[in-house]
């Protein structure tokens, strides 16, 4: 079976490298398709995932149009010529465009509510559409619901680790407390005209004034006063840095729900949230503020946080939460093989199980 995999974001690279190996070392040729943005190819190389680029990166909506316009025609030069049988994608309007054109099967994962431009472009086009349970909406008869979330494709127990080298490597003294700290760009077309904090120098300093050494991962620029906050470690380090840290304070929903995933209390600001980030909130790993004083109300959670005389309670309160819930990797390679996940139905765990036979 031929496979076209198409990564636009950082995060796709997570999602889909463990099934990417599966994949392949089933006997399937593996084609991964992407589009420049933030950390998106040192990844690839990190994991040695063979890929090719085929657009850059944008700044405002209308160079987004034409980069994605680029985008879509090249990926459908490349799959008329290779003819996969299946192309998958996060959201991605481009791979159920070019299925279709190709007569390739199409499955779409997806778990953000408020992107209406990828509703309205990609769901009408694809074969199957996978969701997290939690995900608020009713797609109708293509869909597939799955007890899980994104982040579980790659930090499930069964999939990842922590390395406790990545202190040492980054200066981290392992007695004092840490906050990752994670600003966001507001430049994707479901962000613009959301918001997060108000005033990033201000987050860092109250951290600080708390006792906690900050790093910050950020999407745009920093003011030069906090650009010697800035991580520069090895991006597949990240998340074993959230491993580790005591806090996650930031206005980013993926790192908040990998933070919690991992057990550390995320404390998440931002206008907009989704049905995942309520989910895992309504589990007790996350804490979501997002009215007119989410900036006071979000550094008031996250001081309390580091104050916490019981940190191991999270770990514990992350262990209860994903009791039950199902190896991501798993579902994504048993949807793009066709085996036991038919349309329209909830994937269950021992669906997973028949992935990996």
């Amino acid at each position: 079976m031929k496979v076209v995999v198409t990564i636009q974001h950082p995060g796709h690279v997570h999602f889909f490298k463990h099934a990417i190996a599966e994949l392949e070392g089933r006997g399937h040729e593996v084609f991964v398709f992407a589009r420049e943005n933030e950390v998106t190819a040192d990844l690839l190389e990190r994991y040695d995932i063979d890929y090719e680029m085929l657009a850059g990166t944008y700044d405002s909506l209308p160079t987004l149009v034409a980069v994605q316009a680029t985008y879509e025609a090249r990926l459908l030069a490349r799959v008329l010529r290779i003819r996969p049988d299946v192309i998958t994608a996060i959201g991605g309007p481009a791979a159920t465009h070019a299925a279709k054109v190709v007569g390739a099967r199409s499955v779409v994962f997806y778990d953000t509510e408020h992107a209406t431009i990828i509703k309205k472009l990609a769901y009408p086009f694809a074969d199957a559409i996978y969701t997290p349970e939690c995900y608020r909406d009713e797609i109708g008869p293509k869909q597939v619901r799955y007890p899980g979330y994104h982040e579980l494709a790659y930090l499930h127990p069964d999939r990842y680790e922590p390395d406790p080298g990545v202190l040492a490597e980054n200066g981290i003294d392992p007695d004092r407390k840490l906050a990752i700290v994670r600003f966001s760009g507001w430049d994707s077309s479901h962000d613009m005209g959301q918001g997060g904090f108000d005033d990033p120098s201000e987050v860092v300093a109250r951290l600080e004034d708390a006792g906690a050494r900050v790093l910050i991962t950020s999407e745009v620029d920093l003011p030069p006063d906090l650009e010697p906050y800035r991580l520069t470690t090895d991006p597949a380090g990240m998340h074993d840095l959230l491993y580790y840290a005591d806090v996650f304070v930031g206005e980013g929903a993926t790192t908040a729900a990998e933070a919690a995933l991992l057990g550390t209390p995320a404390v998440y600001v931002n206008t907009l949230t989704m049905g995942y980030i309520d989910d895992i909130e309504e589990r007790g790993l996350l804490f979501g503020y997002d009215g007119p004083d989410r900036h006071e109300q979000g550094l008031k959670r996250a001081i309390e946080i580091l104050e916490d005389d019981d940190p191991e309670r999270w770990a514990r309160s992350r262990d209860r939460a994903i009791e039950g819930m199902i190896d991501v990797t798993d579902v994504i390679v048993a949807a793009l093989e066709g085996a036991g996940m038919e349309r329209g139905r909830r994937a269950e765990p021992a669906d997973a199980v028949d992935a990996r036979t």
